[in-house]
């Protein structure tokens, strides 16, 4: 879909990346970081200051005291973090349960690991989880369970009730969590994330991933982080410093003197302003929502009042004719199923909704 759009110059709000500035000291210190030496290869596991600086604020929000040195590995970027995960802990013929819609990199992850994914839907339009379902599938063969909280595509956010349930799921088994919480600092209207890693049942049996680019808005430096209990942290690092061994050391750097002095959970009201503006804008046009989105980047919309169309084609549709790149949700289902939704998202400057909702208020509705 950004192809599209630079193909037909029409305004990206498909892909999952801000269009605005980063943070001014973020960029002095990764010049300064540069410039000051830091160059060569950082520790296979991430360099100690940043280490320290997530593990004291992980601490800090969530109560939970994860080991810098034996259970924090930084990645270059969270999808690496995840398909690492997985691979450290799956083999021919392992099924790992997905929930869907899911983000693209879970199901070829799984299938590059001779395992297989058992993809469970979730309840449209609010996205809530199927638990009946999800016990169905468990069997002998189930190695892992990939939740998304808050949730790419929909939002979606599970509370600790939900992590409740799941434990009381798989307390008697050997199944591993992978938990993409990418999006953790990202909650809007009051909510907070609860992490796996937080949950006592199953801290021993998860890997938590995070991602720098996400909560520092700087989606191309490609930085992220795994925290996983000490032995499950052994068998990510076993793999890891075989694919990329180290990261950027440059990078890690400013990360880790910008943390000195900011947080990573201080950005819920900048990115929910922006989505209450987007939903404002949105509402004049015969866009509808079910739900505002809970946490993410992104919005949810229906097309129903406009279309009848599939929404892969709706949506090249609309780049095409309206000038607005959005994503279909089809593709985040392995069946593509098609619930007439497309994504939206907001992690833009007002300037780039503004201009967006001008086009947009353009479409009659049954078009």
């Amino acid at each position: 879909m950004s192809a599209l759009a630079n193909e037909h110059k029409a305004i990206n709000l498909s892909q999952g990346f801000p269009d605005y500035p980063l943070h001014p000291a973020l960029s002095e210190h990764l010049f300064n970081a540069s410039k000051q030496g830091f160059n060569q290869y950082a520790p296979m596991i991430g360099w100690a200051p940043l280490r320290e600086q997530i593990a004291n604020q992980y601490a800090h929000q969530y109560h939970v005291s994860p080991n810098p040195d034996t259970e924090i590995t930084i990645t270059p970027g969270a999808t690496y973090g995840i398909f690492t995960a997985l691979a450290s802990i799956l083999s021919a013929d392992d099924e790992v349960i997905v929930l869907e819609p899911a983000y693209d990199s879970y199901v070829p992850n799984i299938e590059m690991c001779n395992a297989t994914p058992i993809c469970i839907a979730l309840k449209a339009p609010f996205f809530s989880v199927d638990w009946e379902a999800i016990k169905k599938a468990i069997n002998a063969k189930t190695k892992a369970i990939i939740v998304n909280t808050p949730h790419n595509p929909t939002g979606a956010v599970w509370a600790k009730e939900d992590w409740n349930t799941l434990y009381d799921l798989i307390k008697d088994t050997a199944i591993y969590i992978i938990a993409d919480e990418v999006y953790d600092t990202l909650l809007f209207d009051g909510k907070q994330h609860f992490s796996a890693f937080q949950h006592e049942g199953l801290r021993n049996r998860c890997f938590c991933i995070y991602s720098f680019g996400k909560s520092l808005h700087a989606t191309g430096w490609k930085l992220g982080y795994v925290i996983a209990e000490h032995a499950n942290m052994q068998l990510f690092r076993r793999l890891h410093q075989y694919l990329s061994f180290s990261v950027s050391t440059p990078t890690q750097v400013a990360v880790a003197r910008f943390l000195e002095t900011n947080t990573l959970y201080a950005q819920a009201a900048f990115m929910q302003q922006k989505r209450d503006f987007f939903l404002d804008a949105l509402s004049k046009t015969p866009f509808k929502i079910h739900q505002k989105s809970p946490g993410s980047y992104f919005q949810l919309a229906s097309y129903d009042a406009i279309s009848d169309m599939p929404d892969t084609e709706f949506a090249k549709w609309l780049t095409i004719n309206y000038g607005v790149a959005t994503i279909p949700l089809s593709p985040f289902y392995k069946s593509k199923k098609d619930e007439r939704l497309i994504r939206f998202c907001f992690a833009k400057e007002e300037q780039t909704i503004r201009n967006a909702m001008q086009r947009l208020l353009q479409i009659p509705s049954n078009a």
